[in-house]
């Protein structure tokens, strides 16, 4: 056993990762879906006691833990605001904790705030309970188009590919790890390809050098030309934009409604193989560390 100085406790500095949502467009619960998960897209990360961030709030969101007397701040980083990526916001616990410091952040938008674009959902008819009567300590922010910092993470967003304002973020821990999450992206879209010269390809800053990159992969590629300008990448492109950033290991992320675990299964069952990195489809309840 290695001494430790006693002066400071020891903390584990990765980051903790749990999957809760892998699914895309729509929640598809079914028993042809329980393996991989039909919940749509969320990523816990704990990476600083008594804080934890969300990445989405998609109907997964509603698996995460967020008990008052374990954590005294959240941060729910949202990519965008399609409906499949705010379903379970209404339904996030921490909400509804008084006092609770809870930070939402968010793509800017041209149009309208942060704020006033949540309160079309969390609004009657839609929702019955308004954002502004939730009891915890909320805060709306714009995320920045760079880096800005949350307890235990140093964070970069920026613009991707996909339909209106959607941010991929960057996420590094005090550990040096560095965690990726693009979950909605087409970065072949004009090219019909994901090649180039680096940095020409959308996301490829925020992926570059990543120890796990979580990475839209809706279609397979006989699905991909009927879905052009969609916003999402086939799973041959996800796999090209990997090798292209250099990360350790890709999670195919944002799984078809209609996919059902077999057909994931057999969609997965060759990849790998010419690849330099790992590759592990996303599934719900999935837990893994990055950094040292």
């Amino acid at each position: 056993m290695t001494d430790r100085p006693v002066a400071e406790p020891y903390r584990d500095r990765r980051m903790n990762v749990v999957l809760r949502g892998v699914r895309g467009s729509l929640p598809s619960p079914r028993p042809e879906t329980a393996r991989y998960g039909g919940n749509t897209s969320c990523v816990e990360v704990r990476a600083e006691p008594g804080c934890l961030c969300v990445l989405d709030a998609g109907t997964g969101i509603r698996a995460v833990d967020g008990d008052a007397g374990e954590v005294r701040r959240v941060d729910v980083l949202l990519t965008h605001l399609h409906m499949d990526h705010i379903l379970g916001l209404g339904f996030f616990r921490p909400l509804y904790q008084p006092g609770l410091e809870v930070h939402i952040w968010g793509p800017a938008s041209p149009t309208q705030p942060l704020h006033g674009r949540l309160t079309r959902y969390l609004s009657p008819p839609l929702f019955p309970v308004r954002l502004r009567d939730l009891p915890c300590k909320l805060e709306l922010h714009d995320a920045p188009r760079g880096p800005f910092e949350i307890p235990g993470l140093s964070v970069t967003a920026d613009l991707v590919c996909h339909p209106g304002p959607t941010l991929g973020y960057r996420l590094e821990g005090e550990g040096g790890g560095v965690l990726t999450y693009i979950s909605d992206h087409e970065p072949a879209l004009g090219n019909g390809a994901v090649d180039g010269p680096e940095g020409w390809t959308s996301g490829y800053d925020l992926a570059k050098g990543a120890d796990v990159l979580i990475h839209d992969a809706q279609y397979t590629d006989e699905e991909y030309p009927s879905h052009i300008g969609w916003g999402h990448s086939s799973i041959s492109h996800a796999l090209a934009f990997a090798q292209m950033t250099g990360i350790g290991c890709l999670i195919p992320f944002h799984h078809d409604p209609d996919h059902e675990d077999q057909a994931l299964d057999a969609i997965y069952a060759t990849t790998g193989r010419e690849w330099n990195f790992d590759i592990a489809p996303a599934q719900e309840r999935t837990e893994f560390r990055v950094g040292r």
